[in-house]
């Protein structure tokens, strides 16, 4: 009898990881198990009354380094190419960043005489700070928050205004908790090798085998920043679910994960209330703190270590305004929405839409009403890599090696929480089980 493998959480990463479980040479028995009765976890496409396409979740893939090849691949694969929308190198909106800081927005500099004079909110040219951080001393600590880091390479200002919007805007969490070892790994790993950052930069982790295909040309010739799909991201997931369909893999749906336990025979036990499944393997694709509570009380150390990997909530506002091309999505949350929740604030849609209509107004000047609203609130969506996470994932790690326990990680909770992260975390999870590559 042929090996099964129960696949949690139907998520993008538990989707990618069902995926290359089931393109393996000799694919096992593949069973995905999702709580909800849709799959696609926090990439969700909406289309409003006028045919305008709302993303509820992320709302583009960026194409940079293997992963994003990997993803291009994946997409080539699922017959997806006719629907990508890429935003070209060329294109105001890839030619274009802003800060908002101290009620106003300030065009990001470009090129060098951007970096030789001062610009807004920077008092100082940036070649300053970069001149800096090329004689900076390396540092001596296995981690450090993502300020104290900007602070001591490139200066006060740019930790304050450039990596707090950052961090903002990426994890929505603060730069002076999160870690930079985690969650900007290639800064890290820049410092740590080239003693400089922009030296490690500029250099470049050295050659990495990436993935050919006319798609990944295509995004390289044309230096895309960004891309999406024409019907929303929602097209990939749901492409992955019609792959794994045809390919035999048992999809259940609106079945939460009760409890899992090991049987005698060394094989996982997985409760579904009313029923249970039998698996040699589990990869599971669920939060961190998620999945602690599940694990049988053999694996408390590991389920300590997962426990204390905790997430922010997040609300997505989209408005659409008459006359606009395109929808306007604000993102609130993180530390915002966890001061709000403390002074006992009640999270109302209304308050969320307030919001966002004000930060339409003052930083794009969109006065009216809109003409369409849509509210999400994403509890705990965004996991919180704060100082010494890389220490929870060894303790993970040598748990599961020394146990041997027939447990693979995957999903945003670990090393990343981009799409791009958690469509290789499946990958890399569903290689680990079989052992080998996946057949193109």
């Amino acid at each position: 009898m042929g090996r099964t493998v129960v696949v949690l959480g139907g998520g993008i990463s538990g989707l990618a990881a069902s995926y290359h479980l089931s393109r393996a040479p000799c694919p096992p028995k593949v069973v995905l198990v999702e709580s909800s009765e849709r799959l696609g976890g926090w990439i969700r496409s909406v289309r409003g009354p006028n045919g305008a396409i709302f993303e509820l979740g992320p709302r583009g893939i960026r194409p940079a380094g293997a992963l994003g090849a990997r993803t291009l691949l994946l997409v080539s694969e699922l017959g997806l190419d006719s629907e990508v929308l890429p935003v070209r190198g060329d294109h105001p909106a890839a030619q274009n960043r802003f800060l908002y800081v101290g009620g106003a927005l300030h065009a990001l500099p470009t090129g060098l005489r951007g970096l030789l004079r001062p610009s807004p909110p920077f008092t100082k040219p940036l070649f300053w700070a970069g001149l800096r951080e090329l004689t900076k001393p390396r540092g001596k600590e296995p981690d450090e928050t993502v300020h104290s880091f900007a602070q001591r390479r490139l200066g006060p200002e740019v930790a304050s205004l450039a990596m707090d919007s950052l961090c903002r805007g990426v994890f929505a969490g603060n730069s002076r908790e999160l870690s930079i070892r985690s969650c900007f790994p290639s800064l890290f790993q820049a410092e740590q090798t080239h003693r400089s950052v922009l030296l490690g930069l500029l250099l470049g982790p050295g050659r990495t085998p990436q993935p050919d295909s006319a798609l990944i040309r295509q995004a390289s010739a044309e230096r895309w920043s960004q891309w999406s799909l024409r019907g929303g991201l929602e097209m990939l997931p749901q492409a992955l679910e019609t792959h794994l369909t045809s390919r035999g893999v048992t999809v259940l749906r609106g079945q939460p994960v009760c409890g899992l336990s090991i049987q005698a025979e060394g094989r996982w036990k997985v409760s579904l209330g009313d029923s249970s499944l039998k698996a040699d393997h589990i990869i599971s694709a669920i939060p961190a703190s998620v999945l602690s509570k599940l694990l049988p009380a053999e694996a408390a150390p590991l389920a300590r270590a997962l426990s204390a990997i905790t997430a922010v909530s997040v609300a997505v506002v989209n408005l659409q305004y008459r006359g606009a091309h395109l929808p306007v999505q604000v993102m609130l949350g993180g530390s915002w929405l966890q001061t709000l929740e403390a002074s006992g604030c009640v999270l109302s849609q209304e308050l969320f839409q307030q919001r966002a209509q004000e930060a339409a107004a003052t930083q794009l000047g969109l006065k009216e009403l809109p003409s369409h609203c849509l509210v999400h609130l994403h509890k705990n969506c965004i996991p919180q890599y704060t100082l010494g996470h890389w220490q929870k994932l060894e303790s993970a790690r040598q748990f599961l090696a020394a146990h041997r326990l027939p447990l693979a990680l995957a999903g945003a909770s670990y090393e990343g929480v981009a799409v791009n992260d958690c469509i290789e975390s499946g990958r890399q999870a569903a290689v680990s089980v079989v052992g080998t590559e996946p057949n193109s």
